[in-house]
């Protein structure tokens, strides 16, 4: 695939050192029970005790990526939507590295759950795609305001198949994409190099970004259903 292509892990003796080693794991540990707190704030249906549980089983890299995901996700509790877009916007932009399927997973076409990508620091357009939904549902954003869009996007002379991230502020309303390619989130109005074949989310499936229903979306979608079950396990909604 191209640079933009998609195809659709108390002793005995207190002395000083055992004391500060003390110290060091009660603050890591209360500062993990604040995060938890302060996200079960934001959505009742994100169990982010399961989410650090299992990043910490993926390696400490997965961890420190995690933690601070879950951080950010605490913080925008007091912002509006937009601002809370804004926030896990950056923070997979920022923070994972573009690489294709092939080059991260060793197959053609993978649909990563959050804390594969987290763990991997590594995604394509999908995996940004899923990475900030489910983020943003934990934030406490709703799951009919937010769709996964499958478009071709014109990437200089050709047109490459790409995923992105559309939210609706209300229902009729223009959405603001959220993608890895043009950072800056912008109303669709402004993206006209994107053409939207298919969009879906957890609730449905649509042709192109309209009412029109094209069916169950984890009965057409294997990976999509794939990713909904370990997403689900993962305590991510």
């Amino acid at each position: 695939m191209s640079r933009f292509h998609c195809v659709i892990r108390l002793p005995p003796i207190f002395s000083v050192l055992s004391l500060l080693r003390m110290r060091r794991y009660v603050y890591r540990y209360a500062c993990q029970g604040m995060l938890v707190l302060c996200c079960w704030a934001v959505s009742d249906a994100f169990e982010s005790p399961r989410v650090l549980n299992n990043a910490q089983k993926l390696g400490p890299a997965a961890m420190a990526r995690t933690q601070a995901l879950v951080q950010e996700i605490a913080e925008s509790a007091t912002q509006d939507e937009e601002s809370r877009l804004k926030t896990i916007n950056t923070y997979f932009n920022r923070r994972i590295l573009y690489r294709d399927d092939q080059d991260a997973w060793g197959v053609i076409d993978y649909w990563a759950s959050p804390l594969e990508m987290l763990a991997k620091g590594q995604g394509d357009c999908e995996d940004y795609a899923i990475g900030k939904y489910f983020s943003l549902l934990a934030a406490g954003v709703p799951s009919v305001k937010m769709r996964l869009v499958y478009v071709r996007a014109q990437v200089g002379s050709g047109i490459q198949a790409h995923m992105v991230l559309a939210y609706y502020p209300e229902p009729n309303a223009e959405p603001l994409i959220l993608d890895n390619l043009v950072t800056e989130i912008r109303p669709a109005s402004r993206r006209p190099d994107l053409a939207p074949v298919f969009s879906f989310n957890a609730e449905g499936l649509w042709q192109g970004v309209g009412s029109a229903s094209a069916g169950d979306p984890s009965a057409r979608l294997s990976r999509w259903r794939d990713v909904l079950a370990k997403a689900k396990a993962e305590g991510w909604w």
